[in-house]
């Protein structure tokens, strides 16, 4: 087989820049080693930047998201009984939308047979060879019969753990890292939130997130160590220890509900530089990981899509190589001030296993500088909206 791009990995990255593609006129052909069922089956965040709700609308892929999703003119920050709203509407003039990364994966795998985007499903064994040329091949088993695709491009958008990053060679690639002591274990419940917007609170046990996916469908998280697993965690222990740490007019609300879902998820910040490499270009989780506090992983997937949607098209439509040749610093650009952003708001609601008196003594005061500062509000109101393309 032979195309323009071929994309690895069927997450919202790799789909995004597949129908952007297509939609230009350029061959796009996505190769995904999960089944269709397992990717539909995953569950990620859900607070979704103009940046992303802009591709939908571009695409014509956003009538749902538009019915059932949930637009938020704010959020909460909350250091004991005190709620600190963020009111980003009135900081910034924007807003974000809350629609299940799910949801999103979803309208972009349906609307993809009757826009001509292929989807290969279940590719086994799936490697990257020749990217240094310009006549790269991905190579796969499928059925148990080995598969070719020849591409001028490859797209690497299969996550931290896919095999795109690592076909760039070591001494031409660099890894940033640095990993948390400690995980988020998230609940996901049929049950209607505790509040109509995001609570982030910071307490004396640990961190904890109200959230939702819609009006009926709450996801909450606490922070647990990483030695917890989740069979250390029922339900009833869950609901308790949530509703020590929030706000008691929050945890007032809380309904509590048998878990549809349970897991605990580690917390990293990660970036790889430089993004490209040949003709391979990274895209998403496969060149950077953002802690889920600040609500930057799909979003930053997004507006990577976005830098090099255009750029491929720039080059296939026009001969123009000024785009490809710049998608790395310019990405890179807005990935370091995301990390910088969810650290920061890491390190500001959590508790570490080295604080003492002193490093808490600093987060209170630092939450009561943004209660009472617009300067310190419209900052973060900024950041979390997303900063420009």
């Amino acid at each position: 087989m032979k195309t323009d791009v071929a994309i690895i990995g069927s997450g919202p990255s790799g789909l995004m820049l597949g129908h952007l593609l297509r939609q230009a006129g350029v061959e796009a052909v996505i190769v995904e080693r999960q089944s269709k069922e397992h990717v539909l089956s995953r569950i990620r965040a859900g607070v979704l930047e103009t940046v992303t709700t802009d591709i939908l609308e571009d695409l014509d892929i956003a009538d749902r998201m538009r019915a059932e999703g949930l637009p938020h003119d704010g959020f909460n920050l909350a250091d004991g009984e005190r709620l600190i709203r963020i009111d980003i509407k009135a900081l910034t003039g924007k807003q974000v939308m809350v629609y299940g990364q799910t949801e999103v994966t979803k309208d972009l795998i349906d609307a993809a047979p009757a826009r001509g985007l292929e989807i290969i499903w279940e590719a086994e064994e799936t490697a990257l060879h020749d990217i240094e040329s310009d006549a790269p091949y991905v190579a796969f088993t499928k059925d148990g019969a080995q598969h070719r695709i020849e591409a001028r491009f490859i797209a690497g958008c299969d996550g931290f753990h896919g095999p795109s990053r690592k076909a760039v060679p070591e001494a031409s690639g660099r890894g940033f890292e640095k990993v948390y002591p400690f995980g988020w274990l998230g609940v996901l419940c049929d049950a209607p939130p505790c509040d109509h917007e995001l609570i982030y609170a910071n307490h004396e046990n640990g961190f904890a997130l109200a959230s939702m996916r819609s009006m009926t469908r709450s996801r909450y998280y606490i922070q647990v160590p990483l030695t917890e697993q989740v069979e250390d965690w029922p339900d009833d222990k869950f609901w308790e220890e949530l509703c020590r740490r929030l706000p008691p007019a929050a945890a007032a609300n809380v309904t509590r509900a048998p878990a549809l879902e349970k897991s605990i998820a580690p917390l990293r910040s990660y970036v790889f530089e430089p993004m490209r490499h040949g003709s391979l270009f990274l895209a998403g989780d496969a060149a950077h990981i953002v802690p889920p506090t600040g609500a930057k992983g799909l979003n930053l997937a997004a507006s990577d899509v976005r830098y090099l949607s255009r750029a491929l098209i720039a080059w296939f439509k026009k001969n123009d190589a000024e785009g490809l040749a710049g998608y790395s610093q310019t990405a890179l650009a807005r990935v370091w001030k995301a990390e910088r952003f969810s650290w920061q708001l890491t390190m500001l609601m959590h508790r570490f296993p080295e604080d003492g008196p002193f490093d808490r003594r600093i987060q209170l005061a630092e939450l009561d500088y943004i209660a009472t500062s617009e300067t310190a509000r419209r900052a973060i109101a900024e950041n979390y909206v997303g900063l420009p393309l």
